[in-house]
């Protein structure tokens, strides 16, 4: 059955001049490109925006690509980068790319603006985020229920993880307008600030957790890397890392979106059958940043967070829904249809 999303630029990225953000896009993002013949310019050419190539959360992006898959498709996939979702997101919305790898949640806020996009493959059914503290402030942070008047990291304002932050905030009593979102993205910037005390804490993935513990630099106070974890602090399971396109285009280009997805699920399906370190060994040598063992470790902590075959998990919008009602403004006051955020049509087919 056809499902259909409306999407539209979160709270924050409203903010962003989408005009602006196509013209310096290309020179900002760091982008990958293989063709069908492994050298690029071969089969048809699309563009996905990841929101962050790195991130072990998004890998099955990077590693369809090294696995070969998207050339066995005869597709010429060119993968660009930007250091949060929402900056994803806002590409996608601009037409500077016909696909997006992010969080799913953004579909039913977006749908709320009159944007209409629709998650095509669900890489997951948890977070895969974690909500850590720097040691400073690990006294005086012991829940989210201290949150309160703290400084805390997130990738971006607008972003999944700033939504989240919000819920696990007003879940525990503390108001939004209680507390201070910063907009540090991942990696080396956020592990700065954790470090720096710009932030108390905040929210990310790996492999900058893994770093974060390895470097002693802080704690974890929120763990949502498996569907356990999701459950306990979310209530439900919560599909996150997607590929989401815009519906005018995927109804537009069926085949192209069926080849995409055929990629994606038999990566998931191999992701399911190899070792964190056989995958480790797929990825790009530098992702790794010179620490082999830590980098698979950081993957097989995220690992539970897969779907094998990319459909979207049984309760998970509802749980999304409940999730962003709690501090949303524009879910509170709005029906949103769950059924236009997703579609299993491809991924169904891939599976045969």
């Amino acid at each position: 059955m056809r499902k259909t999303a409306r999407f539209a630029a979160s709270a924050a990225a409203g903010l962003l001049a989408l005009s602006s953000l196509t013209a310096c896009a290309n020179d900002a993002a760091s982008s990958t490109h293989t063709g069908s013949g492994g050298g690029g310019g071969k089969g048809e050419h699309v563009k996905i925006m990841v929101g962050g190539l790195d991130k072990v959360i998004y890998m099955p992006a990077m590693l369809t690509q090294r696995l070969g898959y998207f050339a066995d498709e005869g597709l010429d996939v060119e993968l660009l980068s930007e250091p949060a979702g929402v900056q994803a997101e806002t590409a996608l919305v601009s037409g500077q790319v016909q696909g997006a790898v992010g969080f799913y949640d953004h579909t039913l806020d977006l749908q709320t603006k009159g944007k209409y996009v629709e998650s095509v493959v669900q890489f997951s059914h948890a977070p895969g985020e974690v909500e850590v503290v720097s040691n400073k402030a690990a006294d005086k942070i012991k829940s989210p229920k201290d949150f309160k008047g703290k400084k805390l990291g997130v990738t971006g304002l607008g972003s999944s993880t700033d939504f989240l932050t919000k819920y696990l905030a007003v879940k525990n009593g503390v108001k939004v307008s209680e507390f201070s979102p910063v907009a540090v993205g991942a990696g080396p910037t956020f592990i700065a600030a954790l470090e720096k005390g710009s932030i108390d804490g905040g929210m990310t993935t790996d492999p900058t957790v893994a770093t974060i513990l390895d470097k002693k630099a802080g704690k974890v106070l929120v763990d949502m890397r498996t569907p356990e974890g999701s459950q306990e602090a979310l209530g439900g399971p919560y599909p996150s890392s997607s590929l989401y396109m815009q519906t005018d285009w995927v109804n537009g280009h069926k085949e192209t979106v069926q080849k995409l997805a055929n990629a994606f699920v038999k990566t998931l399906k191999w992701m399911s059958t190899h070792s964190a370190d056989e995958i480790a060994a797929k990825m790009p040598a530098d992702y790794s940043q010179g620490n082999k063992a830590l980098y698979a470790e950081a993957i097989k902590s995220t690992l539970p967070m897969f779907t094998t075959d990319g459909v979207m998990p049984q309760n998970g919008p509802e749980t999304v829904e409940k999730v962003l009602k709690a501090f949303n403004p524009n879910i509170q006051n709005a029906d949103v249809d769950l059924s236009k955020t997703f579609t299993t049509e491809f991924v169904e087919k891939a599976a045969g």
